[in-house]
């Protein structure tokens, strides 16, 4: 019996809408979800630059799931099973925690740019017009002096404020014993150790303290978010390096890879300036010397002083016999 001509357009109709049906299921199932676990300071760059890579052929079909926190607990949660595809954090020693526990290769800093994505410099945030005129290290011990750094045993951030308090001592003629004395002398006017550094900031900008060490991404970062937070680059500080790094244990290392190409390529480098990072890429730098003007008194973890990052967790962060050992507590003095 012949179709009519109804009959025969919802035929046609439905085998279209099961293609359809059909194009929508293949999409869904292309479609990538990757764990970013990272340290809390970058919270609002990285969420532009994931932005901006969804809108490049490689990244239209990924979204993200993204854990932010202090960076030492950030690394030892994933090595406890927190799903991650890729790590950004603070310290190439909390890299280094994961390469231990076997979840990311050791050659993760043979990368490009040594594996590292951004870079900043340890800082002073002062009080407005910097009352108590604190500019070098020295002026961080003078009597009266409170200052707010976070803990070494939770916080990169905190980790780096010590090596740079060490090693700007070594640079300025100091020796070995006489540095450390100056850090532990620095620590008695300590009277808050927040677990990270975005919480340390929160601290001093709740009027906690007289001078906050941290880096100077996070004073930038709290300025664009309206805080009259002022800061001083001390004639010698050290370049924070932020590491990045895939898992082992992903399931889509291509499209991790891939992004963090799309990390270090020219438009998420100059989205990380804008937020108060440095570019590792030279040209994206060079195209805001104004703002993150050279120094010759940066040094890095890497130097002879230091010796690098498994160095620095032996002398200064084992938990055991460290020479930071007594500043694993977090208490707050009043």
């Amino acid at each position: 019996m012949p179709m009519n001509k109804a009959h025969k357009l919802s035929i046609l109709a439905g085998a279209f809408l099961a293609i359809v049906l059909a194009a929508g299921a293949t999409a869904a199932t292309r479609s990538t979800n990757l764990s970013l676990v990272a340290y809390s300071s970058p919270k609002s760059v990285m969420g532009k630059i994931i932005q901006a890579w969804q809108k490049t052929p490689d990244g239209s079909d990924v979204s993200f799931s993204q854990s932010y926190g202090a960076s030492t607990d950030q690394a030892r949660a994933v090595a406890n099973g927190l799903k991650a595809d890729l790590v950004f954090l603070s310290t190439g020693d909390d890299v280094n925690l994961l390469v231990d526990a076997g979840l990311v290769d050791s050659t993760w800093n043979r990368q490009s740019y040594g594996g590292i994505a951004a870079d900043t410099v340890v800082v002073f945030a002062v009080r407005n017009g910097n009352p108590k005129h604190i500019k070098s290290w020295a002026d961080l011990v003078r009597s009266g002096v409170q200052v707010i750094t976070p803990n070494p045993f939770s916080s990169g951030s905190a980790k780096w404020n010590i090596l740079a308090a060490y090693a700007a001592q070594r640079r300025l003629g100091k020796s070995d014993k006489q540095a450390t004395n100056y850090v532990k002398q620095l620590f008695q006017h300590v009277v808050s150790q927040d677990t990270s550094g975005r919480n340390a900031t929160n601290t001093f900008l709740a009027g906690k303290g007289d001078v906050l060490i941290t880096y100077e991404s996070e004073a930038i970062n709290s300025r664009l978010n309206g805080q009259d937070i002022q800061y001083v680059i001390p004639r010698q500080t050290m370049l924070i390096e932020l590491p990045i790094a895939v898992t082992k244990s992903s399931s889509n290392k291509d499209k991790v890879n891939q992004f963090i190409r799309f990390v270090k390529g020219d438009t998420a480098q100059d989205l990380f300036a804008q937020y108060g990072f440095r570019p590792v890429e030279k040209k994206i730098l060079d195209r805001y010397a104004d703002k993150y003007p050279a120094r010759p008194g940066i040094f890095r973890v890497d130097d002879k002083i230091i010796g690098g990052w498994r160095n620095a967790d032996k002398v200064w962060f084992d938990p055991n016999k460290g020479r930071t050992r007594p500043c694993r507590r977090s208490a707050t003095r009043r």
